[in-house]
């Protein structure tokens, strides 16, 4: 199992007049815990597309618990639960800085072929980097 956490203050244009982070932001906050943790590896979205492969996402779940609020730091705990294959399942749990859970959800992406555009294994690096973080590999 992989797990990576990083940190995203909820800015001003995020809230709605309650100063409640605006519903739709999470998917946002998702794809910073995603891309952070890709950068963990020594990866970057680029370096994927580079390597001619892109990550779409297929699914997206989201359960609010508590409101994020304007100005809180709040912690984007991100799981890769099983080795990837064409898709990769991501769960996420969203912490405010009294360290209560207050979102939980997932996402589905699929690997695409940018040349065929059709769905692929990811490059071989990632899976070299990840690999070992998969004790049934």
């Amino acid at each position: 199992m992989l797990k990576h956490a990083t940190q995203v203050r909820v800015r001003y244009g995020e809230t709605d007049q309650m100063g409640y982070m605006y519903y739709g932001n999470y998917a946002e906050f998702f794809e910073v815990g995603r891309v952070e943790m890709l950068r963990s590896l020594g990866m970057t979205y680029s370096w994927m597309e580079a390597s001619g492969v892109m990550m779409p996402v297929l699914e997206m779940h989201s359960k609010y618990l508590k409101p994020a609020l304007y100005d809180e730091l709040i912690t984007v705990s991100v799981t890769l639960e099983k080795m990837p294959g064409v898709k990769i399942h991501f769960k996420y749990e969203l912490f405010n800085e009294k360290e209560q859970l207050i979102h939980v959800g997932d996402t589905l992406l699929a690997f695409v072929n940018m040349k065929t555009n059709r769905p692929c294994l990811p490059p071989q690096d990632f899976l070299d980097k990840v690999k070992p973080f998969f004790s049934e590999i």
